[in-house]
């Protein structure tokens, strides 16, 4: 179970990463040519590591941390249109799967209080 919660929390972050840097670059930009908003995210990047190889103290701070895209995603989705509005679906969902395979992750992995 924590293998595919590992592995869950790592796919979904990734597939954010890849969502938020082709969305913000050329599949739905701000702006025609892109815009700042690519910037977003560098972000993303922090806790990559730490989840890649399972660190429970990433797994805590990251599952905070992802409500940001949550909130985004939910604005966006809200107020845009069109693709740009579907890519934000998109991100609600994956930030939906990272923070419940994050907060079960850290759960399952705590040690046994003495």
């Amino acid at each position: 179970m924590i293998q595919k919660l590992k592995l869950g929390a790592s796919i979904s972050l990734i597939a954010l990463i890849v969502l938020c840097l082709s969305w913000e670059a050329f599949l739905a930009p701000l702006k025609p040519n892109g815009s700042m908003l690519i910037l977003k995210t560098v972000p993303l990047l922090l806790p990559l590591f730490g989840v890649l190889h399972g660190k429970r103290y990433t797994y805590q701070w990251a599952s905070m941390f992802i409500l940001f895209y949550f909130t985004e995603g939910v604005v966006r989705a809200w107020s845009d249109t069109g693709l740009s509005a579907n890519l934000a679906l998109l991100e609600v969902v994956l930030s939906v799967i990272f923070f419940v395979c994050a907060i079960f992750y850290a759960k399952l992995t705590r040690k046994p209080v003495q």
